[in-house]
């Protein structure tokens, strides 16, 4: 079954222009012109991925980011951003957004974005089987995350970067090589973006949070196991 994007833009030729680009594709498109229809399209019928642009007329692109974080934790947010939005932009990936491109873009770049984001959603080769370390439990083959027995929700780009660096536990990982590990075509992104993303995904884990380090003036590493 083809991967169902809605995508949010008040402007309709340009969601015309994308709900084309992205069906020849082979993804099932679906789109809204504002907020209040975008939330009630997810509501009805979850996509597997949103490409949201952040100037709606009627709510906040980011208050709708902050809606789908709280509803659907797991689901993919791609923001679609102009060139003057940096901290807009950066507060969206503290939010939760798993990736953003910058108006004016090539469609082609979208659609690539597009398509690496809902890989994230597949497990890495490494984490095939279930990792453990301590309380934290990452089963690769479920994507479930669960801390001291409780679960944990995250976004495919959160769980990605988690196994990623426990997979290589014990091992710098430098932002470059994250960004080319986890983000895959996303590897133009300022590097805040891991720095946003890692320390959201501490929040997340909790106390287990303490098990990403990092490494001054390099990047990350997961804790070595204790001999």
């Amino acid at each position: 079954m083809a991967a169902r994007v809605l995508v949010v833009d008040d402007e309709k030729d340009l969601r015309a222009l994308l709900e084309y680009a992205l069906g020849e594709a082979g993804l099932s498109i679906g789109g809204a012109a504002g907020g209040r229809e975008a939330l009630a399209r997810i509501a009805e019928a979850a996509p597997d991925l949103v490409v949201l642009d952040l100037l709606l007329p009627d709510i906040p692109g980011l208050d709708v980011l902050k809606a789908i974080r709280r509803d659907r934790p797991a689901l993919p947010v791609i923001l679609l951003t102009a060139k003057g939005e940096e901290i807009d932009r950066v507060l969206g990936l503290e939010l939760g957004a798993d990736d953003y491109v910058v108006k004016p873009f090539s469609v082609r770049e979208l659609v690539l974005r597009v398509k690496a984001v809902l890989r994230r959603g597949e497990a890495p080769e490494e984490a095939a089987e279930t990792l453990r370390h301590r309380d934290l439990i990452v089963d690769g083959p479920r994507h479930q995350v669960t801390v001291g027995g409780k679960g944990i929700p995250l976004s495919p780009t959160e769980f990605r970067l988690l196994t990623t660096l426990l997979a290589r536990r014990g091992r710098v990982q430098t932002r470059s090589m994250l960004l080319t590990e986890v983000w895959g075509l996303s590897g133009d992104l300022d590097t805040r973006t891991v720095d946003t993303h890692i320390k959201r995904l501490r929040e997340k884990l909790g106390p287990a949070g303490a098990y990403v380090e990092t490494v001054v003036g390099f990047g990350y590493r997961f804790q070595e196991e204790e001999g």
